[in-house]
């Protein structure tokens, strides 16, 4: 990437410096919102760059890849370090399309505070309320910032008070934007008494001096800086989120919110720690934000570097990192998993030799000679290292339990474009896999695909890029199948003879069976009912055998049959050309001959869906349940206001693209899980299409 940087100052941000002099801040909002370029002025207004890169021209330093670059927007977290009056700032921007939410719940991992941004001509739409719903979920202190100040349709005061509406009465501005300038309100004149005196009763209301309010009320001038303290105390406890004007292109308000970082966001040492397990999943010793503890760090984010391999970034809870020592890994999601762990993730425990330390700052790397407690860095040499890992010391190996991620939903079939590429195609996607836990990866026995489940096309088109980009192998997607089975319509009877002579020892057998249909989920039934000994004893058990083995090809779609009793009624056999495969043979010729007289149907698996959704969109998303042959269960509200859960039973033919037009309906709100529920018959008009597919 071509840019220009400056020198760091002070202490620069590759310098170790204590927990009490770190700020980590995520850097949130919808996408379009601003984050990466307010990124940018801020690096100019801490002197780390000279000048601020362009979205649009794609030279910014928190989008470095190629993929960013095409797409023109953010698809991975980054990591911007700065320092402001002697305090070291860790900007994490994330992504702001939904798809990327696993980014920004890494990030919510790894930071201390949360710097929520609203373009100040947009406001808050649904996916700004879900994004503060992700911070607010796991307890994240958060301050706004509105961005965008010299847009055409700029109404800082509308957004103000639209973000009070939608987040609460406790968002409250602490600069004013005026004349193109920001007026503070702690400290400033009496023009604004009215905004002033919310603030500043907002803070005293979370003080811990109870006598501040009385004081206050009384007309006592109360300390700015006593102010600044409390304000500190309540943004750290989530109770208070303070609002800055920041125009990203002039700079005006960069510095402002630069100095209430350092003033009033939490340091390391007061956000709460992760709880610690024993790699066994017994409970581990408490742990402190201290420099001199036990080694407990965890891996935020997973790259491949063409140059220097996989690089972990790593934000460090307790302890020292050092570089050239060894580490232990453990890696252990299937003992919080909801469900069985997937072989894209396998747990893993082993000691691992780290290389060298580093803190980047987009694509650059600075050496750091250590890193401590409360800090965030890069590790390289990690081979076996996986996003979610928890690094500690060799003689007290410990691990966090990993953050929750989203389930991917929407499932993308893939295949080679050459056979020199399979080889390839394993390795590749494993270490996708390892880079982001939100991508499964499922090799599918039943249709035979290589499935990814992603969370979204944007997602998919980023791991096909980076696939055919980083590891060398081109795929095309292609048509998922979903894995149907097949069933008699009504009972039957079937002959089965397979007689051949060819000289020396011939083939016979002969089996006469009755077939019915069972109720969904049966299984299969096997009943001798032979008598005379039609069917020599020994021949009994091919003949099911025979049946079970046609019952797994399928018969007339290829699909597995399934819910079947069948019982053998009589047969013929041969003393010397009678045998094992002979009666193996005639048994799954005789179903065969069965299907054609009973008939045979498709079943569907059909998954049970939850849709959680906006009460206003509860009428369409049911509207569009129903044209999926949904059958819908019924809905109830959440503990979220406004907030409502969708019950379905729905066929996976269905929802094979509902993830993307879910989010279409939803103006990108909406989240659903679906889990397997039942098979269930196909309709009529349905089979007609699929027979026409299969020809």
């Amino acid at each position: 990437m071509s840019r220009e940087t400056g020198t760091p100052g002070q202490a620069g941000p590759a310098a170790a410096v204590g927990p009490q002099s770190i700020r980590n801040v995520l850097v949130v909002g919808a996408a379009g919102s601003g984050k990466t370029t307010l990124v940018e002025r801020l690096l100019v207004a801490a002197g780390v760059l000279n000048r601020a890169g362009s979205v649009e021209d794609g030279t910014t330093v928190c989008d470095f890849e190629e993929v960013e670059h095409r797409q023109r927007r953010s698809v991975g977290l980054a990591l911007a370090p700065l320092v402001h009056d002697g305090v070291k700032i860790n900007l994490l921007d994330a992504p702001g399309y939904v798809d990327f939410v696993g980014e920004v719940r890494a990030g919510l991992r790894a930071a201390d505070c949360a710097l929520f941004v609203v373009a100040a001509n947009e406001g808050v739409d649904e996916p700004t309320l879900a994004l503060w719903r992700e911070c607010a979920d796991v307890g994240m202190p958060r301050v706004v910032v509105v961005s965008k100040l010299d847009h055409a349709r700029a109404d800082v005061d509308g957004v103000v008070a639209q973000a009070r509406s939608a987040f609460g009465e406790r968002v409250l501005p602490v600069y004013l934007h005026e004349g193109g300038r920001l007026v503070g309100l702690i400290t400033g004149d009496h023009e604004h008494d009215a905004q002033r005196g919310a603030l500043i009763e907002g803070i005293i209301e979370e003080s811990e001096d109870e006598t501040l309010m009385d004081r206050y009320v009384g007309g006592e001038v109360i300390d700015a800086q006593l102010l600044l303290r409390d304000l500190e105390l309540a943004v750290a406890r989530g109770s208070l989120h303070p609002v800055v004007p920041v125009d990203a292109t002039t700079g005006v308000g960069a510095t402002e919110l630069l100095d209430l970082m350092v003033s009033s966001f939490p340091s390391p040492l007061e956000h709460p720690m992760p709880t610690v397990y024993t790699p066994a999943g017994g409970a581990g010793p408490a742990i402190a934000c201290d420099p001199s503890g036990p080694l407990v760090a965890e891996v935020v984010k997973t790259t491949t570097d063409p140059y220097l391999g996989r690089v972990s970034l790593v934000r460090v809870f307790s302890g020292t990192v050092l570089p050239d020592s060894t580490v232990h890994v453990s890696g252990h999601r299937s003992v919080w998993a909801d469900s069985d762990p997937t072989a894209s993730h396998p747990d893993h425990d082993e000691d691992e030799r780290i290389g060298s330390l580093s803190v980047p700052l987009g694509k650059a790397q600075r050496v750091a000679a250590s890193v401590t407690a409360g800090d965030i860095c890069a590790v390289g040499r990690l081979s076996r290292a996986e996003t979610g890992d928890t690094l500690a010391s060799v003689e007290t190996p410990l691990v966090l339990e990993p953050w929750r991620m989203p389930d991917p939903q929407l499932p993308v079939a893939i295949k080679v474009l050459t056979k020199s590429d399979e080889d390839k195609l394993g390795s590749g996607l494993q270490r996708l896999a390892a880079e982001d836990p939100t991508l499964r990866v499922e090799h599918n026995d039943e249709t035979h695909q290589i499935v990814l489940w992603t969370m979204g096309e944007a997602h998919a088109d980023v791991l096909l890029d980076r696939l055919a980009g980083r590891y060398g192998v081109d795929v095309e997607e292609v048509e998922l199948r979903v894995p149907l089975r097949e069933t008699f319509v009504r009972s039957a009877t079937g002959l089965g003879r397979h007689v051949k002579q060819s000289g020396g020892h011939g083939q016979y057998a002969v089996c006469s069976i009755e077939v019915e249909p069972l109720p969904q989920g049966s299984g299969f039934e096997f009943v001798d009912k032979v008598v005379g000994g039609a069917v020599p004893r020994q021949f009994i058990p091919s003949v099911e055998k025979g049946i079970r083995s046609q019952m797994t090809r399928g018969i007339e779609s290829g699909y597995p049959t399934v819910d079947l009793r069948v019982t053998l009624t009589d047969g013929k056999s041969h003393s010397v050309d009678s045998s094992d495969m002979a009666f193996q043979t005639a048994g799954g010729l005789a179903l065969r001959d069965a299907a054609t007289r009973g008939g045979t149907c498709y079943l569907e698996p059909v998954d049970e869906i939850e849709v959680l959704v906006a009460d206003a969109l509860v009428g369409a998303i049911m509207g569009d349940l129903s044209a999926r042959r949904g059958k819908v269960l019924g809905s109830e509200t959440t503990a979220d206001a406004g907030m409502v859960v969708v019950r379905a039973h729905v066929p996976q033919l269905e929802l094979r693209h509902y993830a993307a037009e879910l989010r279409s309906i939803s103006h990108g709100s909406a989240t659903f899980t679906r889990s397997f529920a039942q098979y269930e018959r196909v309709p009529d008009q349905v089979s007609a299409k699929l027979d026409t597919q299969r020809d």
